[in-house]
């Protein structure tokens, strides 16, 4: 099947030619969204100013800040505003982080509590300069939230803590978080470009290791489209996934956030993410969302209920048979 995309079609790259530079940061209409401007943006932006919180809504530039953040949902970023990676695709700044705060923890908590969430994603910024890549910054906050807000399910989208101790990813698994993210971000032929400092079979490992020591929690992951992936290179993907036991596949387009990051190679349409979402659906997982829109905590609420709901009756025709 072919789909068009951007005026070009979208075959998974086989054999097709790459766009003309000038094409490749041209949004069609089905990515364009609106400027934030609602009370309920306001609000969370000053909540989130006043707790010294960074958001990755802010730092990535997220298209979907003015949806999420209207209805006061914002993905928390702990550990700083500094990456000690250096991602093609990324837009959160490169350098030396400052020394972890003392007080995100409990102002994250404190967050969630006053926006009354039901679901709270907690990411974090690569620190590879901390013994333990800062794994026990989300143990403490995971800790905080539930003494703050008991009733939030939290998901956690980490880095892949590459070159650190086995006990660092352990330790997370153990505070019990209801869902354990971490993105592939791509297929592994792209890595060496568009992710250079992580490795592929490493990322699946770590989510094959949380698994293996607690089969209760949710594990999650997600790639972009767009950067020169074959159709193929994502099935294969899929079959890794699935091969590492993850519940949750997310794929979303890729927007490059400024000319010195990564290019768009192709604006995948809502056709072609429906076909590879079906795909997914057949190869097992309890969850997928795909779109140009999604992201990994875009929705990631009511995906959270739905994935329960999928597992509960997994888990019920086990038990009838």
């Amino acid at each position: 099947m072919v789909e068009k995309s951007g005026g070009r079609a979208y075959v998974g790259r086989m054999n097709a030619p790459l766009p003309k530079p000038s094409e490749r940061t041209r949004k069609p209409d089905w990515i364009r969204v609106k400027a934030p401007t609602s009370p309920g943006y306001a609000d969370t932006r000053k909540l989130m100013r006043e707790l010294n919180l960074h958001t990755v809504c802010e730092e990535a530039a997220c298209p979907n800040i003015g949806e999420c953040w209207t209805k006061k949902h914002a993905t928390v970023m702990i550990l700083g505003d500094t990456c000690t990676r250096a991602c093609s695709f990324c837009n959160v700044k490169t350098g030396m982080p400052r020394a972890v705060d003392p007080f995100e923890p409990e102002h994250t908590a404190i967050a969630a509590a006053k926006m009354e969430l039901s679901h709270i994603v907690i990411t974090s910024v690569d620190r590879d300069d901390l013994p333990d890549g800062g794994a026990s910054q989300f143990v403490k906050v995971i800790q905080a939230l539930r003494r703050e807000t008991p009733q939030t399910t939290i998901e956690i989208l980490t880095p892949d803590f590459r070159n650190k101790p086995e006990s660092a990813v352990a330790a997370i698994v153990d505070a019990r978080p209801d869902v354990y993210n971490h993105n592939l971000e791509t297929v592994p032929r792209l890595y060496p470009t568009i992710r250079p400092g992580a490795r592929y079979y490493a990322s699946l490992r770590l989510l094959e290791s949380v698994k293996r020591r607690d089969p209760s929690i949710f594990t999650k992951s997600g790639i972009m489209m767009g950067l020169g992936e074959e159709r193929m290179e994502v099935h294969q993907v899929m079959d890794d996934m699935r091969s590492a036991d993850i519940d949750f596949m997310t794929m979303g387009q890729y927007l490059q956030p400024t000319p010195k990051h990564a290019k768009v190679i192709d604006f995948v349409t809502p056709q072609a993410f429906d076909a590879f979402a079906q795909i997914a659906r057949a190869k097992g997982f309890l969850q997928v969302a795909a779109s140009p829109l999604t992201r990994s905590s875009y929705h990631a609420g009511d995906d959270f209920e739905v994935m329960r709901a999928a597992r509960e009756a997994q888990l019920a025709r086990a038990k009838a048979d």
